[in-house]
């Protein structure tokens, strides 16, 4: 076999190696995100579990909210028409 035969064998077997180590690199990064995206779901779903009957109480402090807006808002046009007569 000539020598440039015996380079060529030689490159093609360098890439191959530098491949192989990139492929396994890159596997191994992936098992980790794969874990960690797993550590983060259950994170997400534990936080959901927790805070799920917060939802009926903000509704009903959206509704009591909305009562007294509306009960401001009555006060602020008596006191305007209050003001409005004594201007008279």
């Amino acid at each position: 076999m000539s020598a440039a035969g015996v380079v060529a064998i030689g490159v093609t077997a360098v890439l191959v190696l530098a491949l192989a180590f990139y492929l396994i690199w890159v596997v191994l990064i992936l098992r980790r995100l794969v874990d960690t995206l797993g550590k983060v779901t259950f994170g997400v779903g534990a936080i959901a579990h927790r805070v799920a009957p917060i939802g009926p109480l903000v509704t009903d402090i959206n509704n009591h909210l909305g009562a007294v807006a509306e009960a401001l808002e009555e006060l602020v046009s008596d006191l305007e028409g209050d003001s409005q007569a004594r201007a008279s």
